[in-house]
């Protein structure tokens, strides 16, 4: 049995891997801030899963300020997957960004330096590409063109994690997450907001006028993305977690529509500032070293989404 530190263990993708590793029968240490970003009863009925578990302790924390207690704590693996979401709310809130996402990795990073933490997976995202011009972004290219803070946070910590592989020969593996979606979502993500918008009567805003697309992946499979790098011996790794399959922004929406049984109202909007075109992950690379393999297909996890927030909410 592993003692995995999980950060950002009430959010979205901390919560379903916390979950996963306790069910296999590790122990996990969760922290996480609980901030406001979104509904935080949402992130509390996530904990209340996780503390099921006798081998889950939580502790309240904010990263960016250190870890107190948890010095105290023999850990074999951090996995890094607190973060400030969302590309838009980076243009109006900067100093968020900086400080969660950038000083909270560094003190992850000293704290598993001081601590004597052997290996570190930490979570990072498709938005490093940018506008890439490849019709599928590949990990071995070189990025300096990101567009949005979000995405400069997240390629600087990638800089940060190799800084302390080279100095300190600390295991640093980094997953580029691409469009995660799926049960116990974010009420920011695209397919949350839209579901509950048709199921309202409100109209949705469909920003560029549907014209892009994206490599949605579903949260299953990005778990088992995370699961597989925590189990593997590596140095420094760079690894996609995506579907490795695109689809039209149009097509998601028609998804969505087909498991409500309704159309929705779209509201047709201009490109977003810092949004990108195209996600397109190539994951050759992972599954030729992870073994990586996705399952779930869009039909089937918009689907599950839908009858996850119907009962939810009672809709």
């Amino acid at each position: 049995m592993k003692t995995i530190l999980v950060t950002g263990v009430a959010g979205f993708i901390g919560s379903s891997v916390g979950k996963k590793l306790l069910e296999r029968g590790d122990r996990v240490i969760g922290v996480d801030n609980m901030n406001d970003y979104y509904d935080v009863s949402l992130k509390e009925d996530r904990l209340k899963i996780l503390k099921e578990f006798e081998n889950f302790t939580f502790h309240k924390l904010d990263i960016s300020e250190g870890f107190g207690e948890l010095k105290k704590e023999k850990i074999d693996v951090i996995c890094h997957l607190a973060a400030q979401a969302g590309v838009r709310y980076s243009i109006e809130n900067p100093l968020a960004y900086q400080k969660a996402n950038s000083l909270g990795t560094l003190q992850v990073f000293e704290f598993a330096r001081h601590n004597k933490i052997p290996k570190v997976v930490y979570a990072s995202s498709s938005s490093v590409y940018g506008n890439n011009k490849n019709v599928l972004f590949k990990e071995s290219e070189k990025l300096d063109e990101q567009i949005s803070l979000y995405a400069a946070t997240k390629k600087s910590n990638e800089l940060y994690a190799h800084v302390y592989n080279h100095l300190y020969g600390i295991e640093m593996i980094g997953l580029r997450f691409f469009t995660v979606y799926g049960p116990w979502g974010r009420p920011d993500m695209a397919l949350f907001k839209f579901v509950k918008n048709i199921l309202e009567g409100k109209q949705i805003d469909v920003y560029n006028s549907g014209k892009m697309q994206r490599d949605f992946t579903y949260i299953d499979d990005i778990v088992d993305g995370v699961v597989l790098a925590l189990d593997k011996k590596c140095s420094f790794e760079i690894f996609n977690i995506a579907r490795g399959e695109t689809t039209e922004l149009m097509d998601f929406i028609k998804a969505i529509e087909k498991a409500l049984g309704k159309v929705a109202d779209k509201n047709m909007m201009p490109m977003q500032d810092g949004d990108v075109l195209l996600t397109s992950g190539d994951i050759s690379h992972t599954k030729d070293v992870l073994g990586y393999a996705p399952k779930v297909s869009v039909d089937e996890g918009v689907n599950n989404f839908v009858n996850w927030y119907k009962g939810y909410y009672g809709k």
